[in-house]
């Protein structure tokens, strides 16, 4: 499975799990950095632990469903076709 996947090198960043901390994120010097979810316009949509912890729970039950065998291979933070009310976000 993991071959199955790219696995680039991140320029200026390290970005490194545990089971226990989730996703962590840092610079290349070893400094704490967030992760962030950015649109093709460059704008940033979400950032910080929230992005951190949903995205792990993404590839976790995402896991789980594949080790059950339900078949659900895609995990969504949300449901599908649902719109962000982007006065709630930020």
């Amino acid at each position: 499975m993991k071959t199955a996947v790219p696995n680039p090198v991140l320029a200026g960043a390290k970005l490194s799990a545990t089971v226990s901390t989730g996703f962590t994120a840092h610079s290349e010097s070893g400094a704490k950095a967030r992760m962030a979810i950015i649109d093709d316009q460059g704008n940033i949509l979400a950032a910080g632990e929230d992005v951190a912890w949903a995205a792990w729970r993404v590839c976790v039950e995402v896991q789980e469903n594949f080790w059950e065998g339900q078949g659900h291979l895609v995990v969504h933070t949300s449901p599908p076709g649902h719109h962000l009310d982007s006065k709630k976000t930020a």
